[in-house]
C-alpha cells in the first residue's frame, strides 16, 4: 500500500527545488535529483521504507534550500527530518571541509541515512559521467569519483544491491 507521505515528500521537494537546475550544460530540473535517489532506492534496489524514500526525496532541502528543520519537523516528523539531518552538509564550512567531514561522518549515520547516502552518490556519479557539470575537467571528475568512494567505503556492508549499483557507477569513472 502507498504511504502518501511518499507523494508529499516529492510534492514538497519539487515546490522548494523549484527554479533550480543540476549543474550540467542541459540545466536539469533539480527534482530530477532526488526522483532519481527515490528510484534508485525503491525500484532498482527494492527498499520499500517509505521513511528512506521520503528522507531521499527530501535529503538537499535543507542544505539548498529555505527549508528549515522546523518545517521538515512539522510536515514530515522526527524520524524523516533524521534521515536529512544526517545526509545535510554543514554550509558554514569550506568546500574541502565539508568533503572530509562528510567522510569522517558517513560511518556513524543511521542506516537509513546510509541508505539516502548510497543512493545519492550512485546518482552524482551516473550524473557526472553522463551529463557532467559544465567545464568539469576529466581530472575534476575523477576526483569527484575518487571522493565519493571514500565515502562509500565507510557505509560498505549497509545494503549489497547498493553497494553493486554505487561499483557499476564507480565504473564509469572517466580515464585519462
Amino acid at each position: 500500500m502507498l504511504d502518501s507521505r511518499i507523494l508529499e515528500a516529492a510534492h514538497f521537494a519539487s515546490i522548494k527545488h523549484k527554479g533550480q537546475s543540476r549543474k550540467d550544460s542541459e540545466k536539469t530540473p533539480y527534482i530530477n535529483h532526488p526522483l532519481a535517489l527515490a528510484n534508485i532506492l525503491a525500484v532498482e534496489s527494492g527498499i520499500e521504507d517509505s521513511e528512506v524514500i521520503c528522507g531521499a526525496l527530501l535529503h538537499d532541502t535543507i542544505e539548498d534550500t529555505d527549508t528549515s528543520e522546523e518545517e521538515l519537523l512539522d510536515q514530515f516528523g522526527v524520524n524523516i527530518t533524521r534521515i536529512v539531518l544526517e545526509v545535510t552538509d554543514d554550509k558554514t564550512l569550506e568546500k574541502n571541509e565539508r568533503k572530509e567531514a562528510q567522510v569522517a561522518h558517513a560511518p556513524h549515520i543511521s542506516e537509513k541515512a546510509k541508505l539516502v547516502k548510497l543512493a545519492d552518490k550512485i546518482s552524482n556519479l551516473r550524473d557526472i559521467a553522463n551529463s557532467p557539470p559544465y567545464g568539469w575537467n576529466t581530472q575534476r571528475k575523477q576526483e569527484y569519483f575518487d571522493w565519493a568512494a571514500r565515502v562509500v567505503v565507510g557505509i560498505r556492508g549497509t545494503h549489497e544491491k547498493l553497494e553493486s549499483l554505487f561499483d557499476q557507477a564507480y565504473a564509469l569513472r572517466p580515464k585519462d
